[in-house]
Parts: structure tokens; sequence; C-alpha cells
């Protein structure tokens, strides 16, 4: 098995439970791991025999411009779409992180990370 790492993929985007972060949005990064068997293409060197990391940063691109309340929400949906897009791919892990969030105190970011695989 190989691994895809996609990472960091920087979003402004709309997510989150209080009105000001649904109305001006924040910056997010997300990071995603794709396990898969890249035997083929390690052999032919055509990106037909594997999956495009483009493919799956458009798919991630799409699903972070769709508004949601929670972190978890996102991941899942990401998750859940690479999976039923990509059907190479075994297992994926997602880690959505949402920049200078409104806590009260100054952090990088807060995330959420979720694993899935096919079953």
């Amino acid at each position: 098995m190989s691994f895809i790492d996609i990472e960091n993929m920087e979003f402004y985007a709309f997510h989150g439970c209080f009105a000001e972060e649904a109305a001006i949005g924040t910056h997010f990064t997300v990071d995603l791991r794709a396990e898969l068997d890249t035997s083929l293409a390690q052999k032919t060197d055509n990106i037909d025999d594997t999956v495009s990391y483009l493919d799956i940063y458009q798919l991630v691109k799409r699903q972070m411009e769709i508004p949601s309340h929670l972190l978890e929400h996102v991941a899942e949906r990401i998750a859940v779409a690479v999976l039923e897009n990509f059907t190479p791919i075994q297992n994926v892990r997602v880690k959505v992180t949402k920049l200078n969030p409104p806590l009260g105190g100054k952090m990088r970011g807060v995330s959420l990370t979720i694993e899935k695989s096919r079953v």
C-alpha cells in the first residue's frame, strides 16, 4: 500500500456556529492522507493507473464551499466523498483546521481529524 498526502490546503470558508463566522468567514486548512495500492502506476508511470492529486483537491475544494456549523461535519463530508468518488482509495484521513478561532485567546487554530475506511 501507498499513501497520497495533500498537506496544508488553504481555503476561505464559512463554517462555524457563530453568526459572524457564517457571515464573514475565516481561513481553514485541510490535510488529507489517502491509502491505496499504487503498484501499477509505479510500473507504468501513467496517471490513469492511480488517483489524481488534482481530482482529490477539487473534491475537497467543493466540500469546503458548503457551509457547516461543525468541523466534524465538514471532515465527515470530505472523507465520505473521497471514498465514494475514488474507488482505489481504501482508507482516508482528513484533518480540518480553523485558523485563529474566536475563542477569546491567541492560538494558531483548532482542528478535527477523522479517519474512514472502505467497508
